[in-house]
């Protein structure tokens, strides 16, 4: 495990989460205990400090995407406990800690709103001030190279390449102390890919980012650490620069086979 001589950010003590699929409501409780649960994340422990790029490996289905909402709190743990600064996540209320750890997922919705207030409203929230919102917004615009013309825009105006950037830009906007990110540059084009990652430096916004990518080519070149996963257990905790690429490349392919052989 990486420890380096600071606090950690976030903490996972031997988490578990066990979504119980195959569990039938007619069964009594009695029979159900006796069944096995289907883990989708099991006895994971590592620590998240200020400042890592962390990117999430593993074939499908090996527990990347709940590892991310487990983060967000969008679901809790089935066994072991999550801590934010070293505060439990039970004792947080959800909203304040998704203030400061914010999900982007793979799909992102604008709820019935513009572009324009879709960029607003998580500022809304934290009471900023209409000027200070307006200058951030345009701060984020111009770094993104967002046009006008999308301002006005809703969802369904917007291609899906589109709403991805607009979700990215939402993200950056709200400025989050962590960054929780599922495959984020998977709907762009490459120029884009080197727009947003070049943000970060060009605006002087360093979040903690965790990124679940299959692309080894972007973890390499601008994550710190891999988690790699597989079947639901971290496998490995690395620095970026000790890892051998082309076994990593390998296990990832093996393990994508094995899980298309066993869904045949």
């Amino acid at each position: 495990m990486i420890s380096p001589a600071q606090p950690a950010q976030i903490r996972l003590d031997r988490v578990s989460f066990a979504p119980q699929l195959f569990k039938s409501a007619k069964l009594t409780r009695r029979k159900q205990s006796s069944l096995p649960a289907y883990y989708s994340l099991r006895d994971v422990s590592f620590e998240v400090f200020q400042g890592d790029r962390i990117a999430i490996v593993g074939a499908a289905g090996a527990g990347k995407t709940t590892l991310l909402r487990l983060l967000n709190h969008l679901i809790s743990p089935t066994q072991g406990s999550l801590y934010f600064n070293d505060r439990p996540y039970t004792q947080i209320p959800p909203v304040s800690l998704r203030q400061q750890i914010l999900l982007l997922p793979q799909e992102s919705k604008l709820l019935g709103m513009t572009v324009q207030e879709a960029f607003a409203y998580p500022l809304k929230l934290r009471s900023v001030s209409p000027l200070a919102i307006a200058a951030r917004v345009s701060e984020w615009r111009d770094r993104l190279q967002i046009p006008s013309e999308w301002l006005s825009r809703t969802e369904q105006q917007l291609s899906l390449g589109q709403r991805q950037w607009v979700a990215i830009a939402r993200a950056l906007i709200a400025q989050p102390k962590i960054l929780l990110l599922d495959e984020p540059t998977v709907s762009l084009d490459i120029s884009q890919r080197q727009q947003f990652f070049a943000a970060f430096k060009q605006s002087g916004y360093a979040p903690t980012v965790l990124m679940v990518t299959h692309q080894l080519d972007l973890a390499q070149t601008w994550c710190t650490r891999v988690l790699h996963f597989q079947q639901g257990q971290l496998i490995t905790d690395q620095r970026a620069n000790a890892i051998n690429w082309q076994t990593l490349e390998s296990a990832l392919q093996q393990a994508a086979i094995a899980q298309e052989e066993e869904w045949a």
